[in-house]
This record gives C-alpha cells, sequence and structure tokens, in this order.
C-alpha cells in the first residue's frame, strides 16, 4: 500500500479537522466531538451545511462519469477525505476497470481507513498516499510510482483549496500540479464561495480562524483563475450543483438560494 501503518495513527482531536466535519455533514461516524461542535456551529451561519456536502459529493460523481466516458483513465485525487461509498476509484472503474486512481490527504483519519479506498478491480489499480497539498513536488513524486504520467491525468481538488489560503500559495500549488500533467489531462475542482452571501462567509471564516483553521471563500473570477491555460469543459465555472446535472440525481435543497459554491472541469491542451 503505502508503507506507512495504520495502526500507528495518531490523531489530534484537540481542534477540529475539514475531513472529519464533511464526515459529519454527510452522516458519517468518523468524527468527533470538536468536529461536530464546530459543523453546527457553522450551520447557523447557513443551514443547509449537509447539502452543501452533498452537493459537493454528487458534482464528484458526475465530473468524475464524465471525464471516464470521454477516455480518461488516470486519477489523481488531493483532499480525498474519509471514504464515502461510492468512491472516486468506484464511478471511474465502474466505467473502466482498467482505471489507476491515486488518492491523497494529509488528515491521519483517512490513513486509518485507506483500505477502503485499495479495493480496485483487478484490471486497474488504486494507491493511497499521505501528504499535505501544499507540498506538490512530493504527491507527484509518489503518484508517479502507480500513474504514467505520459498519459492524460484528471487532477481532482474538490472542495480542498477553500482550507489553502493565498499566503500558503494556492494558485502556485495548481500551477506546480498542472504543469506536470502531459497533454490531455483534465484539472476538476469545486470551491466554497461568498458571492451569494459575504456578511455569512466572513463569519464562517472567522470561525475557522478562532480554532486555528484557514477558509478562504474565493469568488467565481477567482476559482477561473486557477484554470489559467486551459479549455473549459462546457458549461465552463457554474454552480456546483448545476453542472452536467444531467448526469445524476439532484440533491434536494431547502429554499431557492443556491449553494454557495463553483466547480469546473478544464482540458490541459
Amino acid at each position: 500500500m503505502t508503507g506507512q501503518d495504520p495502526a500507528a495513527v495518531r490523531i489530534d482531536t484537540s481542534k477540529p479537522h475539514p475531513a472529519r466535519m464533511y464526515d459529519w455533514f454527510l452522516g458519517g461516524k468518523d468524527n468527533y466531538p470538536v468536529d461536530e461542535e464546530m459543523a453546527r456551529q457553522l450551520l447557523t451561519v447557513d443551514a443547509r451545511g449537509r447539502e452543501m456536502a452533498l452537493v459537493n459529493r454528487a458534482f464528484m460523481h458526475r465530473a468524475i462519469r464524465w471525464l471516464a466516458t470521454h477516455g480518461v483513465r488516470q486519477y489523481l485525487d488531493i483532499g480525498t477525505g474519509i471514504p464515502t461509498e461510492p468512491n472516486l476509484h468506484q464511478i471511474a472503474q465502474g466505467v473502466a476497470p482498467e482505471s489507476r486512481i491515486v488518492y491523497c490527504d494529509n488528515d491521519p483519519i483517512v490513513l486509518a481507513h485507506a483500505a477502503a479506498l485499495l479495493r480496485s478491480t483487478p484490471e486497474g489499480a488504486t494507491e493511497y498516499i499521505q501528504a499535505d497539498a501544499r507540498d506538490p513536488e512530493e504527491i507527484l513524486e509518489r503518484a508517479g510510482k502507480t500513474l504514467d504520467f505520459t498519459q492524460p491525468i484528471a487532477l481532482s481538488m474538490l472542495a480542498l483549496l477553500h482550507f489553502v489560503g493565498d499566503e500558503d500559495g494556492a494558485e502556485d500549488i495548481v500551477r506546480k500540479l498542472v504543469e506536470k500533467l502531459p497533454s490531455g489531462s483534465y484539472l476538476v475542482l469545486s470551491h466554497v464561495t461568498g458571492d451569494f452571501d459575504p456578511e455569512g462567509a466572513a463569519k464562517a471564516v472567522g470561525m475557522y480562524k478562532a480554532r486555528g483553521l484557514t477558509l478562504r471563500p474565493r469568488s467565481r473570477d477567482e476559482l477561473a483563475r486557477f484554470f489559467d491555460g486551459l479549455e473549459f469543459v462546457e458549461p465552463g465555472v457554474t454552480l456546483t450543483a448545476d453542472w452536467h446535472a444531467e448526469l445524476g440525481e439532484p440533491v434536494p435543497v431547502a429554499g431557492d438560494e443556491p449553494i454557495p459554491g463553483w466547480a469546473a472541469v478544464a482540458r490541459k491542451p
């Protein structure tokens, strides 16, 4: 697998972690009271926290299904989160069993559950690496042991970059990763935005900051900059819930206000 022993994992339960909060929003059990407390506080800003997580998850399913049906057979998924079926590899290998997937996350609890991410088809492969998104060189070096970087790769960073501040070089991280991808590869992003409720977004940022965490909502134009030099798949940057909605079942959402997230898929020419 990775050379890392899940039995030796030490999980910090003194402060919340985005992957475990996401698990709580999805109704999972792999989270701690500190994660639930933070998640419930976020619900006071926008009561649709669970819907936000479900909408993002549904986008992943649709985007990977689209990529798989358009010939992509390799995937590098950074910011994987705690396994929730169907996982990315199950979507991709359901279309093309020979698909190869590398998952990456920095939360030790994801490593503890990595076996669920490694149930590949015999024809394909899955791997999990424990690494931080802010170290793209390490991710690329280790991913190269499973993926062929002479053939197209879909790089997915779903609901991740809003946890990477400008001071940590979010755009540089994406640029370094995309530079190493061959022509015909794809970048897949989803991202929280404050475009629809700037005041609420500011409150959420403050909640994260008070716990030593980063939250950086970005506008539609700011998300689009991550795709500089790439060719958007139609319809370009859209609300996360709207990107090729015909490829999956809609997520029921309360009210008429949009779920505050943007998403897009683009091809490297």
